[in-house]
Parts: C-alpha cells; structure tokens; sequence
C-alpha cells in the first residue's frame, strides 16, 4: 500500500482549490474517502486548515497533475522524497559485544574508583551492565573480584571518549555544592600557570636552597689554642721516646 503524502487533508484542500481533479483521483491519493473530499470541497469539512502545496513540498510534480487532469481515470503517484530521513532508533540497552563482556566488571571497577560521583545510570548506560552487578563490585561481593583488575573502559572499547566525557560534566554538575569551610585537596597547579613567562623568569631568578649548613662564625683563640695544644702533645710523645 502507498503511503499518504504529509498532513493529507491539508493536501486535498490544496488540490480542491487548486486543481481539476475528480474528487476519487484527490481521495486515492490523499488516502481519503471520497464523500470526505466532497465535503470539503463542499465546505462542510475541514474549514480551518490551511492548504497544503504538494508541489512545493516536492510530493507531486506539475507534470504528474495536468497528466491526471487530462486523464480522469489516472491515478496520482507520489514523487519519492529527494533525502530520507533516518528512522528513530529504539533507546534500550548498550549492546556489548560478546568478546567484551568478560570486560565489563573490570571498566566497571574502573568507574567507580575513578568517577564515584557517577550514578549506577550513568555506569549501566556507558558499559551496558546492570545495577545488581555494579552493586556487588562495589561492595566486593562480586563471584570474581579477587581477580577484577580496574581498566579504563574505551581502552576497553565499551564507550567512547565523548561518551564518558559528558557523563562526567552531567554527574558534575548534579553533584551537591561542597560545604563551607571543607578543606579543599590541594592539586598540580595547572600547565598554563607554570610554563608561563612570569613563572619561568620567577624560578630562575630564585637562588637554588644550599644543601650546606651556613658556616658557622670561627672563634679564632679557640682554633689557636686546640693547636697548641695538639702541637704540646706531640713534643711530650717525642721526649718519651727518647
């Protein structure tokens, strides 16, 4: 069976006005009864639609309506549209590959070491997994987690980059404002602020720490008298010896 052309009434009011077309040739294309058509035409239907161009729309082509004026008994075909657009997908489950599977627990481990502030949705919709199985290796209760190793799940190929990306901003920005006076960890400061010129020319401008203990100040009788006394002590083993 065909299909109708878009918004069908809107159409048939078009051609009514429009056209010569016998109201069986209207209805078979617009997919309409023909005492529907002949109510519009009658104004008795359809009253505040406005009509619809189907040549502009590129659903028909002038050609195609003098050939169906000329000829009562010919019946209108609908121009194929010039881009189709793709059907809506079905939303359901990651599907994940079945050499892959064996995978999972370990990008899961991953995720939630790395990323806790991701909830088991975002988790279930980046490896395919269920909440049960993120439950149990959280909690290491999982059949296999002595053996679980935490790997990075698109090294692993169960997501993209971008992918994991915007679960991270979303979980980011839905995670609670830290509270006040909370002791922030403090991190590497970024490459920008340390490669830059005021940074360099501050670090080659301060003078390298000394691993050398400053020299202390020298008692000058002190020296002299232990040298005196070492040179005293030297004298006597001598006479002993002799």
């Amino acid at each position: 069976m065909a299909s109708p052309p878009l918004m069908p009434k809107a159409t048939a009011v078009w051609l009514v006005d429009n056209t010569a077309l016998s109201f069986e040739q209207i209805a078979d294309f617009c997919k309409l009864h023909p005492l529907e058509v002949k109510a519009i035409a009658d104004g008795e239907a359809a009253q505040g639609i406005k009509g619809l161009d189907p040549v502009m729309s590129g659903q028909l082509s002038r050609e195609e309506i003098e050939k169906a004026q000329r000829d009562s008994g010919y019946r209108l075909k609908l121009q194929e549209a010039k881009t189709r657009v793709p059907e809506a997908k079905r939303r359901g489950p990651r599907y994940t590959p079945v050499s892959r599977r064996q995978d999972r627990p370990n990008a899961i481990l991953w995720l939630v070491r790395n990323h806790p502030e991701l909830k088991d949705a975002q988790i279930m919709r980046l490896v395919g997994t269920t909440k049960p199985t993120i439950e149990a290796i959280r909690e290491r209760t999982h059949w296999n987690s002595a053996n679980l190793t935490p790997m990075d799940p698109v090294t692993l190929g169960l997501s993209s980059q971008i992918e994991l990306d915007m679960e991270v901003e979303k979980a980011a920005k839905n995670a609670p404002p830290r509270p006040e006076g909370e002791m922030v960890e403090e991190t590497l400061l970024p490459v920008d602020e340390t490669t830059s010129e005021d940074a360099m020319a501050a670090a080659f401008a301060r003078p390298a720490p000394s691993s050398q203990p400053e020299d202390e100040e020298i008692d000058a009788d002190a020296v002299f008298a232990k040298l005196n006394s070492m040179k005293n002590a030297s004298a006597d083993k001598d006479q002993d010896e002799d």
